[in-house]
């Protein structure tokens, strides 16, 4: 297997929790429909997408994560101005649109992403940088191309495990990635993910892991009652603090894990 495939020991069967009650499945079909409308709205206003401000794309992607029965509650500072290297843990597919909610960004996605339904015409639109796990040989290509997008001011938004967990154990962040910030002589913002009850403690309804179907995922989340996503963005890794890769990615997941904000706001 390619030291770029990582893969995670979680799997639905030995992860997935089905904590608190269960939304009756009218409110769940109702809340798929509400989410499937927010991602037409999303694609119809497509041909416009740079030309809306960033608050408008930062709604719209909460937006979805709301539609589908979840509430955010995000904490931090906001992340600094021009290039940026986004990373946080990866959980769900909700961490998408959550990331993206932070702040825009360019999503560093793996080639398969491109035939999921609608969500996958969706990303390739959006600007979105595809890596091909399988193929070793390529990831210097792509790490060049990220490393241009942030020397162009954009913010690239990244998770490095290279593959999902169920919220409970998390993976390490791999290194490759982080020499493009290195390159391009960006910060790196950590953000932290966690799902979570309302009423309770953390919660895996909210992953995406092992043989799971996107349909079936997202028909747990549209089931649960009173899950919450909470959005956690740490203080950045500033440019020059750390001289190579390595050490720049054990910062990162260091802050991801741990969290250490700046001023606090809510949803």
């Amino acid at each position: 297997m390619s030291v770029w495939l990582p893969s995670a020991p979680c799997t639905p069967g030995a992860c997935v929790e089905r904590t608190g009650a269960a939304t009756a499945v009218p409110r769940a079909v109702l809340r798929l429909l509400a989410v499937s409308s927010v991602l037409l709205a999303g694609i119809a206003l497509l041909p416009v997408g740079r030309l809306l401000p960033a608050g408008a794309v930062r709604w719209w992607c909460r937006a979805v994560v709301r539609a589908s029965g979840v509430r955010v509650r995000m904490s931090g500072a906001a992340t600094p101005p021009g290039g940026v290297l986004l990373v946080a843990n990866h959980i769900s597919w909700l961490d998408i649109p959550l990331l993206a909610a932070v702040r825009p960004a360019r999503m560093l996605a793996k080639s398969e992403i491109r035939q999921w339904p609608a969500a996958g015409w969706l990303t390739a639109r959006s600007g979105a940088l595809f890596i091909e796990r399988d193929r070793l040989r390529a990831l210097p290509d792509t790490v060049a191309r990220i490393a241009e997008a942030l020397r162009g001011g954009s913010a690239v938004a990244v998770f490095p495990e290279g593959s999902t967990w169920c919220g409970r154990a998390q993976g390490h962040f791999r290194h490759a990635v982080f020499q493009a910030a290195l390159d391009a002589g960006v910060p790196v913002q950590p953000v932290r993910l966690r799902y979570r009850l309302v009423d309770g403690g953390s919660s895996t309804a909210a992953a995406f892991i092992g043989d799971d179907s996107l349909l079936a995922s997202v028909w747990r989340v549209v089931s649960v009652r009173g899950l919450m996503a909470e959005v956690e963005v740490v203080d950045p890794v500033t440019p020059g603090s750390h001289p190579d890769r390595r050490s720049l990615a054990r910062a990162a997941q260091s802050r991801s894990c741990h969290g250490r904000t700046g001023e606090h706001t809510a949803d």
